[in-house]
């Protein structure tokens, strides 16, 4: 039988998968625009692939270990007192700051400078609505999906944040600290810093909806 794994470990796992997931997601942003030819539908269609796959190898890998890589996730467990606060704090802060790594090695790779800040505009209540939507559905499946089938959850991330890739008006971050990592990357991927804090925002009100939905509905 395996030993649980300390909190060294879970930070580690934490602070690599959320640096590869940021890496994942603004990398092949990058590519994209660049072999898209200007067409808007085919550099999100790669975007959104290459986020899914990512994110479903990336749990499977850090599962057994700890595979949150979303303060929104973690601070949701917190909440459902299945995490001690300072442990769900020191998860919170190496995954903002393996995320902003992720972003910087993003650019390194693309030979790009690693400090950059957004200029994509995406402002306005649709899309702070639209983050509402995605984090809220990504909660809610998480804690549904675990509570039924745990080994099925990596497939329902990914599928889910798939999907709320092109039916929410944002593209779905759904993750405070990948909003931030975007908003310092200039690139196809970005968020103005300005917009930052309203998807935030809309992420943080998902998430206690999303808990709120779970406690009336689990069983």
């Amino acid at each position: 039988m395996s030993q649980p794994a300390t909190l060294a470990q879970r930070l580690t796992a934490e602070a690599l998968g959320s640096a590869l997931l940021a890496a994942a997601v603004i990398g092949s942003g990058v590519m994209a625009e660049r072999l898209a030819g200007g067409n808007v539908a085919i550099a999100l269609l790669a975007n959104t692939l290459t986020t899914k796959a990512a994110l479903y190898a990336l749990i499977v890998a850090f599962g057994s270990i700890s595979a949150q890589f979303n303060p929104a996730v973690t601070l949701a467990l917190l909440w459902l007192r299945r995490l001690p606060a300072r442990q769900a704090l020191a998860i919170v802060a190496v995954q903002i700051l393996a995320m902003i790594g992720g972003a910087m090695l993003a650019h390194a790779m693309f030979g790009l400078p690693l400090l950059q800040i957004a200029s994509k505009t995406r402002d306005g209540y649709a899309l702070v609505l639209a983050e509402i939507v995605a984090t809220f559905g990504l909660l809610l499946v998480i804690l549904l999906v675990e509570c039924r089938r745990a080994d099925a959850v990596p497939a329902a991330v990914a599928c889910w944040i798939g999907a709320a890739y092109w039916f929410t008006a944002s593209t779905s971050f759904a993750n405070p600290a990948i909003t931030l990592a975007r908003a310092l990357s200039d690139t196809f991927a970005g968020i103005a810093p300005g917009n930052a804090p309203g998807f935030v925002l809309g992420q943080a009100l998902g998430a206690a909806l999303a808990v709120a939905a779970f406690r009336l509905l689990r069983r």
